[in-house]
Protein backbone atom coordinates (compact mmCIF):
# COMPACT_ATOMS: atom_id res chain seq x y z
CA UNK A 1 0.00 0.00 0.00
CA UNK A 2 2.76 2.52 0.95
CA UNK A 3 4.37 1.93 -2.08
CA UNK A 4 1.54 2.17 -4.19
CA UNK A 5 1.31 5.57 -2.28
CA UNK A 6 4.62 6.52 -3.24
CA UNK A 7 4.84 5.70 -6.58
CA UNK A 8 1.15 8.10 -7.04
CA UNK A 9 2.24 10.89 -5.15
CA UNK A 10 6.00 10.91 -7.38
CA UNK A 11 3.91 10.41 -10.95
CA UNK A 12 1.15 12.82 -9.83
CA UNK A 13 4.43 15.54 -8.73
CA UNK A 14 6.76 15.01 -11.69
CA UNK A 15 3.40 16.18 -13.61
CA UNK A 16 2.98 19.05 -11.23
CA UNK A 17 6.22 20.40 -11.57
CA UNK A 18 6.43 19.82 -15.16
CA UNK A 19 3.46 22.34 -15.27
CA UNK A 20 5.08 24.65 -12.44
CA UNK A 21 8.34 24.94 -15.50
CA UNK A 22 6.11 25.92 -17.93
CA UNK A 23 4.34 28.32 -16.16
CA UNK A 24 7.50 29.95 -14.96
CA UNK A 25 9.60 29.89 -18.39
CA UNK A 26 6.64 30.66 -21.10
CA UNK A 27 6.64 34.47 -21.92
CA UNK A 28 3.15 33.94 -22.23
CA UNK A 29 1.32 31.29 -20.54
CA UNK A 30 -2.20 30.52 -20.61
CA UNK A 31 -4.12 31.20 -17.51
CA UNK A 32 -5.35 27.84 -16.35
CA UNK A 33 -8.79 27.55 -14.42
CA UNK A 34 -8.77 31.62 -13.95
CA UNK A 35 -12.19 31.58 -12.04
CA UNK A 36 -11.84 28.38 -9.85
CA UNK A 37 -11.10 29.74 -6.59
CA UNK A 38 -13.70 32.63 -6.80
CA UNK A 39 -16.45 29.36 -6.16
CA UNK A 40 -17.64 30.14 -2.72
CA UNK A 41 -16.62 26.56 -2.13
CA UNK A 42 -14.36 24.15 -3.58
CA UNK A 43 -13.62 20.15 -2.35
CA UNK A 44 -10.48 18.14 -3.15
CA UNK A 45 -8.34 15.39 -1.70
CA UNK A 46 -4.86 15.11 -0.46
CA UNK A 47 -1.72 12.28 -0.49
CA UNK A 48 1.39 12.89 1.44
CA UNK A 49 3.95 11.88 4.41
CA UNK A 50 4.94 12.94 7.60
CA UNK A 51 7.10 12.80 10.29
CA UNK A 52 6.20 12.40 14.10
CA UNK A 53 8.57 13.03 17.22
CA UNK A 54 7.71 13.87 21.13
CA UNK A 55 8.92 17.16 23.02
CA UNK A 56 9.16 15.80 26.37
CA UNK A 57 10.40 17.95 29.56
CA UNK A 58 11.29 16.28 32.42
CA UNK A 59 11.18 16.58 36.19
CA UNK A 60 14.50 15.96 36.85
CA UNK A 61 17.40 16.52 34.69
CA UNK A 62 19.60 14.10 32.84
CA UNK A 63 19.89 12.20 29.30
CA UNK A 64 17.16 12.49 27.11
CA UNK A 65 15.18 10.02 25.87
CA UNK A 66 15.80 8.53 22.33
CA UNK A 67 13.30 9.19 19.82
CA UNK A 68 13.75 7.15 16.94
CA UNK A 69 11.54 8.21 14.17
CA UNK A 70 9.59 7.17 11.44
CA UNK A 71 8.05 8.08 8.04
CA UNK A 72 4.36 7.67 7.34
CA UNK A 73 1.62 8.73 5.30
CA UNK A 74 -1.53 10.70 5.18
CA UNK A 75 -4.93 10.80 3.30
CA UNK A 76 -7.64 12.95 3.31
CA UNK A 77 -10.20 15.21 2.18
CA UNK A 78 -10.34 19.19 1.80
CA UNK A 79 -12.85 21.11 1.92
CA UNK A 80 -12.41 24.85 1.30
CA UNK A 81 -14.65 28.15 1.86
CA UNK A 82 -13.91 31.62 0.27
CA UNK A 83 -14.26 34.07 2.84
CA UNK A 84 -12.76 36.59 0.56
CA UNK A 85 -10.62 37.25 -2.36
CA UNK A 86 -7.38 36.39 -0.32
CA UNK A 87 -8.32 34.47 2.46
CA UNK A 88 -10.51 31.09 2.84
CA UNK A 89 -10.85 29.04 5.40
CA UNK A 90 -9.86 25.00 5.22
CA UNK A 91 -11.22 22.10 6.29
CA UNK A 92 -8.70 18.84 5.59
CA UNK A 93 -9.80 15.53 7.99
CA UNK A 94 -7.69 12.57 7.01
CA UNK A 95 -5.56 9.49 8.45
CA UNK A 96 -2.37 9.77 9.17
CA UNK A 97 -0.12 6.58 10.36
CA UNK A 98 2.96 6.84 11.81
CA UNK A 99 5.14 5.02 14.60
CA UNK A 100 7.64 6.16 17.13
CA UNK A 101 10.36 4.44 19.21
CA UNK A 102 11.22 5.34 22.83
CA UNK A 103 14.88 4.17 23.46
CA UNK A 104 15.53 4.90 27.30
CA UNK A 105 19.77 5.49 28.06
CA UNK A 106 20.76 3.63 30.87
CA UNK A 107 22.45 7.09 32.66
CA UNK A 108 19.16 8.46 32.21
CA UNK A 109 18.00 6.85 35.65
CA UNK A 110 21.32 6.63 37.08
CA UNK A 111 21.22 10.25 37.72
CA UNK A 112 17.78 10.27 39.07
CA UNK A 113 16.44 8.96 42.58
CA UNK A 114 14.69 6.38 40.09
CA UNK A 115 15.26 2.63 39.59
CA UNK A 116 17.24 1.07 36.79
CA UNK A 117 15.79 -1.37 34.36
CA UNK A 118 15.80 -4.94 35.01
CA UNK A 119 16.42 -5.62 31.71
CA UNK A 120 18.11 -3.94 28.80
CA UNK A 121 14.79 -4.64 26.24
CA UNK A 122 13.05 -2.58 28.81
CA UNK A 123 14.52 0.16 27.53
CA UNK A 124 12.77 -0.01 24.15
CA UNK A 125 9.54 1.22 23.93
CA UNK A 126 6.72 1.96 21.14
CA UNK A 127 4.47 4.41 20.20
CA UNK A 128 2.35 3.17 17.16
CA UNK A 129 -0.31 5.39 16.22
CA UNK A 130 -3.54 5.18 13.48
CA UNK A 131 -4.30 9.40 13.68
CA UNK A 132 -7.69 10.58 12.96
CA UNK A 133 -6.75 14.27 12.44
CA UNK A 134 -8.98 17.33 12.46
CA UNK A 135 -7.73 20.63 11.09
CA UNK A 136 -9.54 23.71 10.53
CA UNK A 137 -7.25 26.10 9.20
CA UNK A 138 -6.59 30.04 7.53
CA UNK A 139 -5.58 29.78 4.10
CA UNK A 140 -3.69 33.09 3.04
CA UNK A 141 -3.22 33.49 -0.95
CA UNK A 142 -1.09 35.50 -2.50
CA UNK A 143 -1.94 37.45 -6.13
CA UNK A 144 -1.40 35.23 -8.79
CA UNK A 145 1.12 35.16 -10.84
CA UNK A 146 0.84 33.37 -14.04
CA UNK A 147 -0.51 29.69 -12.80
CA UNK A 148 1.23 29.98 -9.70
CA UNK A 149 -0.29 31.06 -6.28
CA UNK A 150 1.69 30.75 -2.93
CA UNK A 151 -0.08 30.50 0.29
CA UNK A 152 0.47 30.43 3.69
CA UNK A 153 -1.69 27.96 6.51
CA UNK A 154 -2.05 28.66 9.99
CA UNK A 155 -5.03 27.33 12.91
CA UNK A 156 -5.93 24.80 14.95
CA UNK A 157 -7.05 20.57 14.89
CA UNK A 158 -8.18 18.13 17.18
CA UNK A 159 -6.37 14.52 16.95
CA UNK A 160 -7.65 11.28 17.54
CA UNK A 161 -5.30 7.96 18.08
CA UNK A 162 -6.79 4.97 17.32
CA UNK A 163 -4.09 3.04 18.50
CA UNK A 164 -3.11 5.00 21.86
CA UNK A 165 -3.49 1.74 24.03
CA UNK A 166 -5.21 3.91 26.23
CA UNK A 167 -8.15 1.30 27.79
CA UNK A 168 -5.59 -1.37 28.81
CA UNK A 169 -5.25 -2.06 32.21
CA UNK A 170 -1.35 -3.21 31.93
CA UNK A 171 1.16 -0.26 32.23
CA UNK A 172 4.79 -0.86 31.58
CA UNK A 173 5.63 -2.63 34.89
CA UNK A 174 3.08 -5.66 33.27
CA UNK A 175 5.16 -5.99 30.00
CA UNK A 176 3.32 -3.39 28.02
CA UNK A 177 5.69 -3.11 25.25
CA UNK A 178 3.41 -0.52 23.38
CA UNK A 179 3.29 3.14 25.40
CA UNK A 180 0.19 4.48 26.70
CA UNK A 181 -1.12 7.75 25.37
CA UNK A 182 -4.20 10.03 25.34
CA UNK A 183 -6.90 9.25 22.88
CA UNK A 184 -7.52 13.11 22.07
CA UNK A 185 -4.96 15.70 21.73
CA UNK A 186 -5.34 19.43 20.16
CA UNK A 187 -2.47 21.02 18.66
CA UNK A 188 -2.02 24.46 16.62
CA UNK A 189 -0.35 24.16 12.79
CA UNK A 190 1.44 26.59 10.59
CA UNK A 191 3.05 26.32 6.80
CA UNK A 192 3.15 27.07 3.65
CA UNK A 193 2.50 25.67 0.26
CA UNK A 194 2.04 26.69 -3.55
CA UNK A 195 -0.93 26.18 -6.05
CA UNK A 196 0.09 25.43 -9.39
CA UNK A 197 -3.26 25.57 -11.83
CA UNK A 198 -2.89 23.24 -14.63
CA UNK A 199 -5.19 22.72 -17.19
CA UNK A 200 -7.91 20.37 -15.34
CA UNK A 201 -7.23 20.77 -12.09
CA UNK A 202 -4.60 22.63 -8.97
CA UNK A 203 -1.87 20.45 -7.69
CA UNK A 204 -0.97 22.29 -4.15
CA UNK A 205 2.36 20.94 -2.81
CA UNK A 206 2.95 21.98 1.31
CA UNK A 207 4.69 22.01 4.30
CA UNK A 208 3.01 21.89 7.16
CA UNK A 209 3.96 22.02 11.23
CA UNK A 210 2.20 20.94 13.74
CA UNK A 211 2.64 21.21 17.96
CA UNK A 212 1.18 19.70 20.78
CA UNK A 213 -0.66 22.07 23.08
CA UNK A 214 -1.61 18.77 25.52
CA UNK A 215 0.37 16.51 27.28
CA UNK A 216 -0.44 12.92 26.02
CA UNK A 217 1.11 10.48 28.89
CA UNK A 218 -0.71 8.31 30.76
CA UNK A 219 1.34 7.56 33.70
CA UNK A 220 2.43 4.07 34.67
CA UNK A 221 -0.02 2.96 38.34
CA UNK A 222 3.77 3.54 40.04
CA UNK A 223 4.16 7.18 40.95
CA UNK A 224 8.07 6.09 40.91
CA UNK A 225 8.08 4.14 37.23
CA UNK A 226 11.10 3.97 35.24
CA UNK A 227 9.34 4.52 32.33
CA UNK A 228 7.05 7.27 32.81
CA UNK A 229 7.89 9.25 36.47
CA UNK A 230 10.41 11.15 35.15
CA UNK A 231 8.37 13.01 32.16
CA UNK A 232 6.40 16.33 33.14
CA UNK A 233 4.98 16.16 29.85
CA UNK A 234 5.03 14.78 26.37
CA UNK A 235 3.68 16.89 23.42
CA UNK A 236 3.37 15.69 19.86
CA UNK A 237 5.77 17.69 17.13
CA UNK A 238 5.09 16.66 13.64
CA UNK A 239 6.03 17.79 10.46
CA UNK A 240 3.75 17.10 6.99
CA UNK A 241 4.04 17.21 3.78
CA UNK A 242 0.91 17.20 1.29
CA UNK A 243 0.33 17.01 -2.24
CA UNK A 244 -3.16 18.55 -2.87
CA UNK A 245 -5.30 18.23 -5.42
CA UNK A 246 -8.51 20.31 -6.28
Amino acid sequence: MKKIVVLLILTLAIKGHAQFAKSIFSKDPVINLENFQKQRVYFGFYLGFNSYDFKIDYKTVGDDILIKKSIGFNVGLVADLRLQEYVSLRFEPGLYNTKRDLQYPDSYFIKTTLPVFPNPSDQLREVNSTYLHFPLLLKFLALRTGNIRPYLLGGLSATLNLSSNSKSVDDNSDGNKNFRVKPWTSNYEAGFGIDIFSEYFIFSPSIRGVFGLNDELIRDKNHDSPWTGNIESMKTRALFVNFTFH
